[in-house]
């Protein structure tokens, strides 16, 4: 079993490098880009989307379009 590697630039270099083994350079870059960090306030954003239902509410609306 491998030990733990505890040095933060060491996981990441070394987890880099086995995705550049497996997936080539430009497909472990293309990878990586989709785990990115996002910006926004997601909480924000979901409370102006969503409705303020409770589970009952969404049951009854979920069973009404079946």
């Amino acid at each position: 079993m491998m030990s733990a590697i505890t040095n933060p630039v060491e996981l990441r270099s070394r987890g880099f490098q086995a995705l550049v083994k497996e997936l080539g350079w430009v497909n472990a870059v293309r990878f990586l880009r989709q785990y990115e960090a996002g910006g926004g306030n997601y909480v924000r954003e979901r409370d102006a989307i969503l409705p303020d239902w409770d589970a009952p509410t969404l049951v009854q609306k979920a069973l009404r379009r079946q």
